[in-house]
């Protein structure tokens, strides 16, 4: 039976704005950037449903600040600016500076002293707010409802090991709500990732409450063919869901996905995965310490890679007709429930981040699988990590080299071999580690057109 109250989202009572038979994704807090990939000393670009934004800084007010990412007077993006030393956002076209206000504090090009009066010289900002290591930004006009955080977490702070990754995704914010909130394709499709065939089994979800504000359901025997115990699963109007999962093995391990939209076809996803283990067990939390951030995210990268590309074909296919799921997709499971829940709900509330704007021209497979664009340039640790791989391999060259000069002069010149041997060992070793460097720098650029679903499987 569908109540009509969801206690997972009835804090959010004003979350898609006042019309009670409609959702607007415009009255709706986005995630934008996690706080630790954010620079402080820069101006950072981003674009949020369509609208380019500068996100910045303001040490006077201690706060980030968001806001439309053009100059009022010739319109130079200011994210290609500065934050100058009075703490302003400052143009890189003709240095008209601003408040975090947006407000024209000074043109260069005026007296001095002479104050800029003109509201067409202000710049539209945006609240921010900053949350579970997020921050958000908040594109409406009404007042900002609360934040949709992961309300477990929330509600029991401490204790929790956490790991983060994110990337832009070429398809539309809903198709990846709809994807993660579907379970049942992970024993396929991520097959020899995190998933394995052998797991695939009837999957029987049950719908439990249902609201404006999104719906709650349980798979009661859950993954792995019910080893693992029971899933609930929240999906919080318009772009965040986690599913809750206590096992005897694992302890409470939680999925979190927001799905912030940013352009027609396109969103950036942030994956969170929250764990608290068993008591006493601390294995896990020492591994999940000492494993590189960067490293982590390679592993990730190729997780998200097993369906980004047949989904940025999906979306397509759909739009062929004209959006009508229940024409376009055959749903005869329970394993499908979530699904349809899903795309009733976005029907029922008639919420669409891009109303009656067509998706782009398809990408090619190589565009689908770039990780340095979609990811590496945006990421803290990934691009500190590519830089440091470029300068080792470098190094690991040179040494390379040096041992095989020295090594060739010592074959003519010396008669004992154990230099011999070291300058060969030199050689053979820096070009290994310059190999295997090479091999990241590649994975920190783009992921195989092979996924692993479809490697050949051992005899």
């Amino acid at each position: 039976m569908i109540s009509t109250t969801n206690p997972a989202t009835s804090h959010q009572t004003a979350a898609g704005g006042a019309d009670p038979e409609k959702f607007d994704p415009q009255e709706a807090w986005y995630p934008v950037h996690y706080l630790d990939d954010l620079d402080t000393k820069a101006p950072n670009a981003f674009t949020l449903l369509g609208q380019d934004l500068v996100i910045w800084w303001e040490p006077q007010a201690s706060t980030w600040r968001a806001m439309v990412d053009q100059c009022p007077h010739r319109l130079a993006r200011l994210s290609e600016g500065r934050i100058n030393r009075d703490g302003q956002l400052e143009c890189p076209y003709h240095g008209w500076s601003f408040t975090g206000e947006g407000k024209c504090d000074r043109i260069p090009q005026q007296p001095a002293g002479q104050a800029e009066q003109s509201q067409r010289a202000c710049v539209q900002s945006f609240p921010t707010a900053a949350a579970q290591g997020l921050l958000f930004v908040y594109p409406g006009i009404a007042t900002p409802p609360a934040l949709p955080l992961i309300t477990p977490v929330a509600e029991e702070p401490a204790g929790w090991v956490t790991i983060n990754t994110f990337r832009d995704l070429p398809y539309d914010a809903f198709t990846l709500m709809e994807n993660v909130l579907d379970a049942s394709h992970l024993p396929y499709t991520h097959h020899n990732t995190v998933g394995n065939r052998s797991n695939a089994a009837p999957v029987e979800l049950q719908i439990l409450t249902s609201d404006k504000h999104g719906f709650t359901g349980v798979w009661p025997e859950g993954p792995r063919k019910g080893k693992l115990g029971t899933q609930n699963t929240t999906f919080v109007a318009p772009g965040l869901m986690w599913h809750d999962l206590t096992s005897k093995q694992f302890g409470r391990t939680i999925t979190v996905v927001y799905a912030t939209p940013t352009r027609p076809g396109e969103c950036r996803l942030f994956a969170r995965f929250p764990f608290k283990f068993p008591k006493g067990n601390i294995f896990p939390s020492v591994i999940f310490k000492f494993n590189p951030q960067w490293y982590s995210h390679i592993g990730q990268n190729t997780i998200l890679e097993d369906d980004q590309i047949f989904l940025h074909h999906q979306e397509r296919y759909l739009e062929k007709h004209a959006g009508n799921f229940t024409k376009a997709f055959y749903l005869p499971t329970k394993a499908d429930i979530y699904v349809f829940e899903f795309r009733q709900w976005i029907d029922r509330y008639q919420s669409h981040f891009f109303p009656g704007v067509p998706l782009p021209p398809a990408q090619s497979k190589q565009q689908l699988l770039d990780r340095y664009h979609s990811h590496t340039i945006n990421c803290k640790s990934c691009s500190a990590a590519l830089k440091n791989l470029q300068k080792i391999r470098w190094i690991l060259g040179a040494l390379a080299f040096s041992g095989w000069v020295l090594g060739s002069v010592l074959t003519v010149s010396s008669s004992i071999l154990w230099p011999i041997y070291t300058a060969a060992a030199l050689t053979g070793l820096s070009l290994l580690g310059r190999w295997q460097c090479g091999q990241l720098i590649d994975k920190l650029h783009h992921g195989n057109p092979l996924p692993p679903r479809n490697r050949p499987e051992k005899s």
